[in-house]
């Protein structure tokens, strides 16, 4: 298993475990948040945050949190490409100088590979901004179990869609999604389910998340994984902005009154944990790659537990031990299925 997907995972977990406790600490001492669902799994949401005192029932304002974070993510990986490029950059000159002049070539590879990482940005910080969204608006319409619960049945839609793009899985990944799927529901539903708007919207969001892991399993193998990566949030943080400056006319102050939150979104979230996932799943199965990174929900209860100590139930600890034994089965040794 790839260590790098393994650590972005976590870094997720561990945010959304802070963010959690920072909801909590504001919702004691503003008012104007207190009428605001917590966030829910997968995007780390800071959106209540920005919302009014003036106005309590007024939408989150999704478009400016994702538009901010992003961006400080794209900017966040800058410096690291150009350290890395410099890292590189002595190899570069050793195979000039190796004698092979095939400039010509070389060149319309380079060409094709920046066509290549352009692309490939560009198509996942799309997936991302609308999985973000999406998500951010469903949730306004659910509970927040609910909405972690489907946005994580990206572990079954990944497997799905794979299988019309020639990605077979073995027996014992399909068990391990539906271990994984049981697990879930028992971690996340608390009360009766149905549907309603707010869980079709989240169904939309898991769809984009889907989509999401399958683009960066697509392209992480065939360009560099931190410029794809820094592309990504540029993309993402235009495309929500554009929103956000016409429905809901953010301003400075309300972004600097949450400016640590924010920050640590966007460097956490963004630069180091989706970036360490794209690095992550080159050459990795996208379904056990799904299978992992469904495993937020289980940490987040665990480390909620053990750090916030938050009760936890027979039935949650009965979700969390059927989700790791999903995962280890997913990771035993089986025969490839072409």
């Amino acid at each position: 298993m790839n260590k790098y997907f393994v650590l972005s995972t976590f870094y997720i977990f561990y945010l959304h475990i802070n963010i959690r406790k920072d909801y909590t600490h504001h919702a004691k001492t503003t008012d104007s948040i207190k009428k605001f669902p917590a966030p829910a799994s997968r995007s780390d949401h800071l959106g209540y945050r920005f919302c009014s005192s003036k106005r309590r029932d007024e939408i989150r304002r999704s478009f400016t949190f994702n538009a901010v974070r992003s961006l400080i993510g794209a900017v966040v990986l800058i410096p690291l490409i150009f350290i890395l490029k410099r890292r590189n950059s002595p190899s570069d000159s050793a195979s000039k100088a190796s004698g092979r002049s095939d400039t010509s070539s070389n060149t319309v590879s380079n060409m094709q590979e920046k066509k290549t990482l352009i692309i490939g940005g560009i198509a996942c910080g799309i997936c991302l901004c609308l999985a973000s969204n999406f998500q951010q608006f469903g949730i306004k319409y659910t509970t927040v179990g609910k909405a972690g619960f489907i946005t994580a049945c990206y572990i079954v839609i990944v497997p799905v869609i794979g299988l019309f793009l020639g990605k077979k899985c073995t027996k014992f990944i399909w068990a391990a999604v539906a271990m994984a799927l049981i697990g879930l529901y028992l971690l996340c539903i608390t009360d009766g389910f149905s549907i309603g708007k707010g869980d079709l919207l989240v169904l939309v969001c898991a769809f984009l998340f889907s989509l999401h892991i399958l683009v960066i399993d697509y392209f992480s193998p065939k360009v560099d994984g931190v410029k794809l990566s820094c592309i990504q949030f540029l993309t993402c943080g235009i495309l929500s902005g554009i929103p956000a400056l016409f429905l809901e006319h953010p301003e400075l102050s309300s972004i600097l009154a949450a400016w640590q939150p924010i920050l640590y979104a966007g460097v956490m979230s963004c630069g180091v944990a989706y970036t360490l996932q794209i690095i992550g799943q080159k050459n990795m199965n996208p379904t056990v790659a799904s299978l992992i990174l469904s495993l937020e929900s289980c940490i987040s209860v665990l480390a909620g537990w053990i750090i916030l100590r938050q009760q936890l139930s027979t039935k949650e600890i009965l979700g969390c031990v059927i989700m790791f034994a999903a995962i280890i089965l997913a990771q035993l040794p089986q025969k490839q299925t072409e």
